[in-house]
């Protein structure tokens, strides 16, 4: 008679004999060599598995992110929500309670949309005739119309769309979905943010990693000259650089053995290896020369407007980021309307918003065209929003304030239902009424999409468990495929 093992002596389940030879042997415990394997890839991309446990869901989606951030606030009422009792009420005197919109109160007047509305596509969704490219994608896009926001204030609101929080120093969503999900490629930053060099909404805190390790902050490129500042090496070989960065990784290895492998030297050390690798593909990807005239012409590039020139740029370059595998890429519209926000327009209205529309609506459109055409937009999230929406209302004539009580975004790709509009304001599109979306909300969806649990993916600091979505937020299912 074989001799039981222990735990067969003990009756535990799932017990095995001792193998009779090295065949039996891989035979029995070949399934536990893709779990080591997988252990051993998160370990290596740093994915969030707090307590140990994945934060993986459910089947990804999406793989990355695409976020057209429209800083200032977009008119909802003359972009994606039509409001006819705007325009039959024009002019009518109205009373905003200050407890209702604290910047918006007193004796106002309706404004109707200075903007006709069509219906497009088989969907029939009506978009305004600031945005004629994106009319044309509108079976593409999820329109959210009953977002709501937390603050009426431009750095507070950017902060919360960004971290979920009203606190400076918390993750930026970016940042977020890189520590849960780690990077795609190794060479390049998970998080990138493009911009134009002029705006940077609200301070780098909306793009900042927090209290998460520093490998996972956005790294800024911009449109004008180099990308990213020192990208080319002084030497042309690499080696006296090579020669100081290996000089330097050794002295901080050993301070951070003295300190007990403090994070921070760590992820400095990590940085400044990335940084290194990044020169050899940088300057490829951000190379739009390589791409054909069609292309440059789909996205605007080269046209008079030289915002809208910059813009498309960035379009493109987020293409091209994310064929090369970077997780989150943030696109920054040009500022054009001041220290307070590209659209923040209370004053001007018809000017400002034609102007920054002009643009942007070409740029985004056929960023979600080519993705489209690439086979990229199915894996690829493409979100579209401002911190908050503008009121129905005004002071004057011809401008509108900070609304977050009902603003509108859309989505497309990844996983999103294409040519619906969900959720709905009231009458005048004062109040989010039907199927309220929060930006917790919001978060939850984008988390859900790339495969992670919001509930799940959390990080300990200053004693206590965090989380993107703190304790809100549910999943917006009704807009998945």
């Amino acid at each position: 008679m074989k001799q039981r093992t222990r735990a067969q002596s003990c009756g535990c389940p799932g017990a095995i004999s001792a193998p009779g030879s090295r065949r039996d042997m891989l035979r029995q415990t070949a399934t536990g060599f893709g779990a080591l394997a997988l252990s051993a890839l998160w370990s290596e991309h740093g994915y969030g598995m707090p307590n140990g446990a994945p934060v993986i869901s459910s089947l990804p989606r999406a793989k990355r992110v695409i976020f057209c951030f429209m800083d200032g606030g977009v008119s909802h009422v003359d972009s994606f929500d039509p409001k006819p009792a705007l325009t039959q009420h024009h002019g009518e005197t109205v009373h905003i309670d200050k407890r209702v919109n604290p910047t918006a109160a007193g004796s106002r007047k309706w404004l109707g949309s200075p903007w006709k509305f069509e219906r497009y596509g088989q969907s029939g969704i009506p978009v305004s005739s600031l945005f004629p490219h994106l009319a044309t994608c509108v079976d593409d896009l999820a329109v959210v119309r009953s977002m709501v926001g937390d603050f009426p204030l431009h750095s507070r609101g950017n902060l919360f769309m960004h971290t979920g929080s009203n606190n400076a120093g918390k993750p930026s969503l970016g940042a977020w979905i890189n520590y849960g999900l780690g990077s795609e490629n190794d060479n390049l930053p998970g998080f990138v943010v493009l911009h134009n060099g002029m705006n940077i909404p609200s301070g780098l805190e909306n793009f900042s990693n927090g209290f998460l390790p520093a490998r996972f902050q956005a790294t800024l490129a911009q449109t004008a000259g180099a990308p990213i500042d020192n990208i080319v090496p002084a030497d042309q070989d690499g080696r006296v650089q090579r020669a100081k960065l290996d000089l330097l990784q050794a002295q901080d290895r050993a301070f951070s053995a003295a300190q007990g492998d403090a994070e921070a030297v760590e992820s400095a050390i990590e940085n400044y290896e990335l940084a290194y690798r990044m020169q050899s593909l940088i300057p490829d990807v951000m190379d739009l020369e390589q791409e054909t005239e069609s292309t440059l012409k789909l996205y605007g590039i080269g046209e008079k407007n030289e915002n809208k020139s910059r813009f498309g740029m960035e379009c493109l370059r987020a293409r091209r980021l994310v064929e090369q595998g970077v997780r989150f890429v943030e696109v920054l519209c040009p500022n054009v309307g001041g220290s307070t926000g590209t659209w923040d327009q209370h004053g001007n209205l018809k000017k400002g918003h034609e102007e920054n529309a002009a643009n942007t609506d070409q740029g985004i459109a056929a960023l979600v065209k080519d993705l489209k055409m690439r086979g990229l937009l199915d894996e690829t999230l493409v979100l579209w929003s401002g911190e908050f929406g503008r009121t129905p209302h005004s002071a004057g004539a011809d401008g509108r304030d900070h609304h977050p009580s009902g603003f509108t975004l859309w989505m497309a790709g990844g996983g999103v239902r294409g040519g619906m509009a969900y959720g709905a304001t009231d009458e005048f599109g004062m109040n989010s009424v039907e199927n309220v979306v929060t930006v917790h909300d919001l978060h939850a969806t984008l988390l859900y999409l790339l495969g992670l649990d919001h509930e799940k993916l959390t990080f300990r600091f200053g004693g206590r468990d965090f989380r993107l979505t703190d304790v809100y937020g549910r999943v917006i299912n009704e807009i998945l495929l």
